[in-house]
């Protein structure tokens, strides 16, 4: 078994960037009083899953290349952006059956996002000609 290259300094850096990034743009998005409260369960899940789908389209795109830059984009920004502590408080003080509908919900449409992306992705990267020359590639 190979084992995991160790984290950077310069990869934590750009996962920080992108995470503040990320996070920015959703609080804009959901931030109190933008939304009401009939309004924050339905927008974090529509957030939840365009995250979903963005990073199904960033990972087909790049697929293992560029990593500072799935780092970056992928885990910091989008990892910033979507939320699983607030669907979780969601989900937990929500009634039995709205808990219910809202994981099953989020779990179903994230997922089919991410996949459609995914395959969005890929046909978008194959269309551009597929894979960097390896000189290009970080």
């Amino acid at each position: 078994m190979t084992a995991a290259p160790a984290l950077s300094w310069r990869t934590a850096g750009l996962v920080a960037l992108g995470g503040a990034v990320g996070a920015a743009a959703r609080a804009a998005l959901l931030w109190p009083g933008v939304l009401d409260d009939g309004l924050a369960i339905p927008a974090t899940v529509a957030v939840n899953v365009v995250g979903a789908a963005l990073l199904g389209v960033l990972v087909g795109v790049l697929g293992a290349r560029h990593p500072a830059l799935r780092s970056l984009l992928g885990t910091g920004v989008l990892g910033g952006f979507t939320t699983f502590s607030a669907f979780a408080l969601q989900v937990a003080t929500s009634a039995p059956w709205a808990a219910a509908l809202l994981a099953l919900a989020t779990m179903v449409l994230g997922v089919l996002a991410a996949g459609a992306g995914l395959r969005g992705g890929r046909a978008l990267a194959h269309r551009r000609g597929g894979a960097d020359a390896p000189e290009l590639a970080e």
